[in-house]
């Protein structure tokens, strides 16, 4: 990010912890951070960063951390918006073979553009799922105080494997803690979730104390599953408002502040408008604007007029950066 985008995020945090007064180089309002204009237009060229921001860690010595968290969100907001403008369509090389599962049941036209758009689609939420995988728990992590960390460098190791270490949402001093949105009653294979159900077990082994991290309090059999896994291993259990509440005790009321904001309260949002049917779905391209229409909603997303159909894009390729 540049210099002037760093400078939007401190006027936010400065609104953000009700500063405004000690910090009047800021305009009385500012664009909404979670806003409809496209995320390039957030900057602020007229206000020197580095002043600022050593200015707000005298203020409060933890907005160092939330501007690390919320930099940390932005960019990856910045870097999902470029992969929408430039991701490209495939071709039927990459997706035709697929078409035989369907071929005779449509027009042989509309099918391979079927498989066009599908295929689109899945690549795109493809990188979201690989981009929110590098973000989501460590800024949770980093929020709480805490550190995630990879099973290479792991030290809970496997009770059955103990040349292998278990990767962590976030450690925090003795405490390894699994960090969920939901427990489905679908679980992803038998093998995965038996990984799931030794995890406290492999951390109590190790002289860690397991704790469960649920946000969505929806009960099934699942969540009752792993809880009381947890709890034979002596950890803890916190889901739904006990684990929000668990998590800003933890953060502090400056961290807290972003918990709320930038994780609670969209997701909380999110979970509360998920539609029971489905509605009508709407895309359209065009060599400059990809057009959705969701029910009645309509928005656009630019799209660069220099990628074609199976260009490969080039973006920043940051997947090892950490907070």
């Amino acid at each position: 990010m540049n210099e002037e985008a760093c400078a939007y995020l401190v006027g936010v945090i400065v609104e953000d912890l009700g500063l405004q007064a000690r910090f009047p180089e800021f305009p009385d309002t500012l664009p909404e951070f979670f806003g409809s204009d496209p995320l390039s237009r957030l900057e602020l060229p007229d206000v020197p960063f580095l002043e600022m921001f050593e200015r707000l860690v005298g203020v409060d010595a933890n907005s160092d951390i939330y501007f690390a968290c919320l930099a940390a969100l932005h960019k990856a907001r910045l870097k999902y918006e470029r992969i929408l403008e430039t991701q490209p369509v495939p071709t039927i090389d990459q997706v035709g073979p697929r078409g035989l599962l369907q071929f005779g049941g449509m027009d042989a036209r509309a099918l391979a553009a079927f498989l066009l758009w599908r295929k689109w689609v899945f690549d795109i939420d493809n990188r979201a799922g690989q981009e929110t995988g590098y973000l989501f728990e460590p800024i949770i992590a980093a929020a709480v105080g805490g550190v995630p960390v990879s099973a290479r460098k792991s030290p809970v190791r496997r009770r059955n494997a103990p040349s292998k270490g278990r990767q962590i949402d976030c450690l925090r001093e003795k405490w390894a803690y699994e960090i969920k949105l939901r427990v489905t009653i679908a679980a992803s294979g038998q093998g995965r979730w038996r990984e799931e159900l030794e995890f406290p077990k492999d951390c109590r082994n190790s002289g860690y104390v397991p704790v469960l991290v649920v946000l969505d309090p929806t009960p099934n059999e699942k969540l009752d599953e792993l809880s009381a896994a947890f709890l034979r291993a002596g950890g803890e259990v916190h889901v739904g408002g006990d684990a929000w509440a668990h998590l800003e005790e933890l953060a502090g009321p400056t961290m807290a502040r972003f918990l709320e904001k930038y994780v609670h309260d969209p997701l909380a949002e999110l979970l509360h408008e998920e539609p029971v049917e489905l509605p009508d779905l709407l895309l359209s391209m065009d060599p400059g604007r990809l057009t959705v229409e969701v029910g009645e909603e309509r928005f656009f997303i630019a799209r660069a007029r220099h990628v074609g159909v199976g260009d490969d894009p080039q973006l920043p390729d940051d997947i090892d950066d950490q907070l």
